[in-house]
This record gives C-alpha cells, structure tokens and sequence, in this order.
C-alpha cells in the first residue's frame, strides 16, 4: 500500500489493529465500550531526528514493524477513510 504521507523527524504512521468486537465470554461489545487498540503496524516513518551535536538518529523501527505504543500517544487522522495515528518514535514502548 502506498501512503502518500511522509512524517518528519522521528515520527511514524501507525494502523491500529482492530478493537476486540466480543468480549473473552462471547458477548458482543458496542462501539461505546470498546478498548482502544494498542498495538498496530507501521506504514510510514520518517528519516530520523537531529541531535545535539547534528548527527542524525536514524529510527529503531522500520515500515511493517507490529508495535506497542500507549493508550493514549499520537494524533489521529484519516486518510481515504482509514483512521492512522502519528506518533513521535519514543511513543513506542516495544517491537511484537
């Protein structure tokens, strides 16, 4: 798939996973009390950040990569009608 977006510095585009639609037990759950995904795959990064002394910090994850990342990290938005969220790389918390 190719995304026409480019993050810079060292943020990244991720697509959440899906919310779990049934509970453990079998009962469906609404879109209301549905967990937010906190895993997903990575689709775009950018070319890393600067640091102090102007080397620059090429990022740990690469496109395809399943992560981990907070409940509540990054900006939502939608492409085509696909909701991704952008994050800084140290939202990140692990490589699956």
């Amino acid at each position: 798939m190719a995304l026409k977006i480019k993050p810079l510095a060292d943020r990244v585009v991720v697509l959440a996973d899906e919310a779990d639609e049934k509970s453990e037990g079998g009962i469906i759950l609404p879109d209301t009390v549905q967990e937010k995904p906190q895993k997903g795959s990575i689709v775009a990064l950018g070319a890393g950040k600067f640091s102090d002394n102007g080397e620059l910090i090429k990022p740990e994850v690469k496109v395809g990569d399943k992560v981990l990342y907070g409940k509540y990290s990054g900006n939502e938005i939608s492409i085509n009608g696909v909701e991704y969220l952008i994050m800084r790389e140290s939202d990140i918390l692990a490589i699956v």
